[in-house]
């Protein structure tokens, strides 16, 4: 009997690690906006299967609604070159989250943000390549993402506005054809409108970076046109293929007509 209760034990166990390695997945779920959306985004464009193309890493569940990570990596057995990307989070109050343009430095494609998610929602990637469209994402749970507070005070958070900060993982210095990890981390408090004061309760407006474009000395990485879900304070991870250039150069734009341009020195990134 003893023998019995173990093996239905660690059955149990097994089945509960499958079960969980399962949800951990989470793929794209059938339910939601997408129907009502596809055609506004996208018009008459057909999208194809893009698991094998590249893969989203997002939680089922995730720790922060106002910071949620979402990780597009391409696989880099296959040879389509990822052009453009298009993140939307179906229902979010502006689905469009950030319709992005890679160089080819940026090959193979490994690029990470922060994003709100204001209910559970499918979290879509559009790739663009020379032979189609195709798409793959994650169900994520979350809410509030969108009407969380700010974690700064609104005069401190405008008064930092535009710093900007780039962090490399290897350490090393800038060397031509080295594939590196880069971060870049730029204060905004991108406000999405759907927040409120917490001392007048009344909703703070809309103000959030809607263009950003990142080169190496003169090689665009990328550029990214986002909307109210890209998260307070945004940050970038990637990889790209450095050119030798002393510097990532940083220009960002918000709704309220501010320009942040930056150089920011490779050899002095910690």
């Amino acid at each position: 009997m003893k023998a019995l209760a173990l093996a239905a034990l660690l059955s149990a166990v097994s089945y509960g690690a499958l079960a969980e390695d399962t949800t951990l997945k989470n793929p794209l779920t059938s339910e939601g906006s997408w129907a009502d959306l596809q055609y506004d985004l996208l018009g008459d464009v057909a999208l194809s299967d893009g698991a094998r193309l590249f893969d989203v890493d997002a939680p089922y569940r995730a720790h922060d609604a106002a910071t949620v990570p979402i990780v597009i990596r391409r696989n880099p057995d296959t040879g389509q070159r990822i052009e453009s990307a298009m993140l939307v989070i179906d229902e979010n109050p502006a689905p469009m989250a950030a319709d992005m343009t890679f160089g080819t430095a940026m090959e193979p494609l490994d690029f990470e943000l922060r994003v709100r998610v204001n209910q559970y929602s499918n979290v879509r990637v559009i790739a663009r390549t020379e032979e189609g469209s195709f798409m793959h994402g994650r169900y994520v749970k979350a809410s509030g993402g969108c009407s969380a507070p700010a974690t700064r005070d609104p005069e401190v958070a405008l008064a930092s506005m535009g710093q900007m900060r780039l962090k490399h993982f290897d350490g090393g210095l800038a060397a031509s054809n080295t594939r590196r990890e880069a971060q870049i981390m730029i204060r905004h408090p991108n406000y999405s409108g759907l927040q409120r004061d917490q001392i007048t309760q009344l909703f703070i407006n809309a103000h959030f970076i809607d263009k950003l474009e990142v080169f190496q000395g003169d090689e665009m990485l990328f550029t990214l046109e986002g909307g109210i879900s890209v998260s307070e304070n945004p940050v970038f991870r990637f990889h790209y293929t450095d050119n030798g250039a002393s510097d990532i150069r940083v220009r960002a734009r918000d709704t309220e007509g501010n320009v942040f341009e930056k150089v920011l020195q490779k050899s002095l990134s910690s």
